[in-house]
């Protein structure tokens, strides 16, 4: 594998929200974590953003995820899972064997990042992760529960449009077709802002 190169990821600016939360399948990685994968789920040497099942499906976040979840990690941003998956193990199994480039801190706070290529288990960028089946409703009265943080300073991606019942909270909801771009979460922040600024 060639060396990664560092990448300045610079922290947000402007009004975000102090919670992101992504559901998992079909929004951070393009497979059902229950029924397309086969656990033990393991990298084969230094592999980055590639795993693989035991029959050798490869799983991956889509291209843009790593970047978007360091960049919510270096804005102070508290990032959630909210997953209705029945396979609950297999899911925290992808997320902390997925390798994302770069590293917790940026490349101006982290010297040593400069003339190294890092990584980072992408389990340590999330702070809260709530993977059960059931309603999200759910999912997001027990992140409220646990971060204090206001649902109305909640901002959700998710592929399923049966889960915008969460907005009843006041969490805004993103629908999600073609997993996470950089595209679809910068345009989820313009439109949690604007959903902020007419309340």
């Amino acid at each position: 594998m060639a060396p990664l190169k560092p990448v300045e990821i610079l922290p947000l600016t402007g009004w975000i929200p102090k919670l992101v939360a992504f559901d998992l399948d079909f929004t951070l990685w393009d497979l059902w974590v229950d029924t397309h994968v086969t656990p033990p789920l393991k990298r084969r040497g230094d592999d980055v953003n590639r795993i693989f099942d035991k029959h050798g499906q490869e799983m991956a976040y889509y291209p843009e995820v790593p970047s978007i979840l360091l960049q919510l990690h270096r804005s102070k941003v508290h990032i959630a899972a909210a997953s209705r998956t029945s396979a609950p193990r297999a899911a925290r199994q992808a997320l902390t064997k997925l390798l994302v480039p770069g590293s917790l801190n940026s490349v101006r706070d982290d010297p040593l990042q400069r003339n190294e290529s890092t990584v980072v288990s992408s389990i340590k960028l999330f702070d809260t992760m709530e993977i059960y089946p059931g309603s999200k409703i759910a999912h997001f009265k027990e992140l409220h529960k646990k971060t204090g943080i206001p649902y109305e300073e909640m901002l959700f991606f998710d592929d399923e449009p049966r889960n915008k019942e969460v907005e009843k909270l006041g969490v805004k909801m993103i629908l999600v077709v073609d997993g996470v771009t950089r595209k679809v979460f910068e345009d989820g922040i313009e439109t949690w802002r604007k959903k902020m600024g007419s309340e």
